[in-house]
């Protein structure tokens, strides 16, 4: 059969390839975004030298390819998971209760820059951020506002906090305690993904080493008091974001956790203790069949990665779990509307590659934050696909068919040779000081930008198939008093809390960071006493220093 299908195959290329002479294709060469060529067309060929057991498997079974549950959305749908957070914790409250009442299934919080560098509303680095890419939470004052009338021990909770993320975990589950939840109870997940940052988005405050001793400390106290909670989001979102390929985007972001977990044997910690926890966060972009391919293939190198390189035994330690955001880098100011469209895609992408939690952006988020009516559009966008389209009724749909599966085993070895690149390299950390990932991300981004620049890439709207149209009306805007009002608040608090009970914890921090103790408790207690989040840090800044960032540009 092989052999007959091979000779069929080479006489029907020779014909096309007489009719393109004559009449050719709109282009010379197909390559998806990560440089793969496409072919024209696909067949057993692609895929005949497999065994099906041990690439692909069944869904909830190892190596996962599939999906890492056995019934996927037939069981129950991915959390739909609007992130939001804008101003201050009242107005923010206010949007998460609202999309609440609309049908979302988990919270995800948006953070504002000064509260992601560690800075309080009233130093004068948060001047002109307060309240503007996310909410601004300055203490434990703040996030039991933020969370008000919401049962934290019924819903999910996502934060986007990576630097500071166990302050503000602390602070998650100090405020679940006041409203009588056991820490015990509590789900979600922490992004807590500081090598990223380093490499991609620039949110950071320490030196990798301190930063990956809080990451395991982290890891350590979540695993006792803490036990449904994701300890980390290790992300391959923002490298996307940045300008990487989807290659790429596996490749490091895989990288990075290796990392995590070579950080946290190093720290004593059995790897089916923290494993399990462990969960991700990837990007959908605009190329649909590669978008699916990828979070197969990123699955599968995974599994692959804890059984065999870390000797991982239970199973849900071999599971790459993920919530998907769309890829806000591909939203345009221009034609607003289209950028509807360009979500759907891209969520039902995520969803026909076995997602377990997802964002739809906004319309409007190329130009302000989002409004109401767009958040409930994004958030209607994803029911329909649960509800309507019929793609969740059946595991991993687009199983079989020879371009995903020759494209997902593609993505698979060249992501895996980065990642063997890198360790050849001495590992992700040394890769990113020596700025090799930066690099190549860099040089993605700068071809991609190209591509749409010579319209190689057309961008509807964008280079192509302009419009004229008005200006857009109605947008979200952030009122600078929101610093002065949380400027006021930081003041009362100080004025109202107990100053010694603050000082005692801020010391005790102070000691524990200089010696080996756990962090986490340490910052629970400051927490409790009303620490502000620029004290904690600030007392961290004088142990640990602030990283300064490396010149990549060749």
């Amino acid at each position: 059969m092989t052999e007959l299908l091979k000779s069929v195959y080479q006489k029907w290329s020779e014909a096309v390839d007489q009719k393109v002479s004559k009449r050719p294709e709109r282009k010379p060469e197909f390559v998806n975004t990560s440089g793969i060529p496409v072919k024209r067309v696909y067949t057993p060929l692609d895929h005949t030298d497999g065994d099906y057991l041990s690439e692909l498997g069944f869904p909830g079974e190892y190596p996962f390819t599939r999906g890492v549950q056995p019934t996927m959305y037939r069981g129950r749908f991915w959390t739909m998971r609007q992130y939001a957070g804008f101003a201050s914790a009242e107005e923010s409250n206010k949007r998460y209760r609202f999309l609440l009442d609309q049908g979302q299934t988990g919270l995800s919080v948006a953070f504002d820059l000064p509260t992601q560098i560690g800075y309080d509303s009233d130093n004068e680095m948060a001047i002109g951020e307060v309240g503007k890419v996310g909410v601004a939470i300055d203490s434990l004052k703040d996030m039991e506002t933020l969370f008000n009338q919401i049962p934290l021990d019924k819903v999910s909770t996502s934060m986007t906090i990576n630097a500071p993320a166990a302050v503000l975990l602390a602070m998650y589950i100090v405020v679940a305690e006041k409203q009588g939840a056991s820490s015990k109870q509590l789900k979600g997940t922490i992004q807590n993904d500081i090598l990223k940052e380093y490499s991609s988005r620039g949110t950071y405050i320490f030196p990798p080493k301190p930063s990956m001793r809080i990451i395991t400390d982290i890891f350590s106290y979540c695993a006792e008091h803490v036990p449904l909670w994701n300890t980390i989001s290790i992300s391959g979102y923002h490298i996307r974001e940045a300008g990487s390929t989807a290659v790429q985007e596996v490749a490091f972001t895989l990288a990075n956790g290796i990392a995590y977990v070579d950080a946290a044997l190093k720290a004593g910690l059995d790897v089916d203790t923290f494993g399990p926890r462990l969960s991700f966060f990837f990007n959908a972009h605009l190329d649909f069949m590669e978008e699916v391919a990828k979070y197969r293939a990123a699955r599968k190198l995974w599994a692959h990665i804890m059984k065999e390189r870390f000797g991982a035994k239970n199973p849900k330690s071999m599971m790459i779990r993920f919530h998907t955001q769309t890829a806000g880098c591909t939203l345009t100011a221009q034609q607003p509307k289209n950028n509807i469209v360009r979500v759907a895609f891209q969520a039902m992408a995520a969803v026909l590659g076995g997602t377990q939690s997802l964002h739809t952006n906004s319309m409007d988020e190329a130009l302000s934050l989002p409004s109401e009516e767009s958040v409930q559009i994004a958030l209607k966008t994803q029911q329909l696909i649960a509800y309507e389209t019929g793609v969740t009724d059946t595991v991993d749909p687009l199983a079989g068919s020879y371009y995903v599966e020759a494209l997902t085993r593609e993505i698979y070895d060249r992501a895996y040779a980065y990642i063997k690149k890198i360790d050849e390299m001495g590992g992700a950390p040394t890769a990113i000081e020596q700025g090799y990932v930066q690099r190549e991300i860099q040089d993605s981004a700068y071809t991609y930008q190209r591509e749409i620049e010579k319209e190689e890439r057309i961008v509807v709207g964008l280079n192509r198939f302009h419009i004229d149209e008005e200006k857009p009306k109605n947008l979200l805007r952030v009122d600078p008093a929101v610093r002065t009002q949380q400027m006021e608040r930081l003041k009362n608090l100080k004025a109202g809390r107990n100053n010694d009970n603050v000082n005692n914890a801020l010391a005790a921090l102070d000691r524990g960071a200089r010696g080996n103790d756990n962090l986490m408790p340490l910052i629970m207690e400051a927490v409790r006493a009303y620490a502000t989040l620029g004290e904690i840090c600030d007392v961290l800044r004088g142990i640990f220093g602030e990283y300064q960032g490396i010149n990549t540009l060749r």
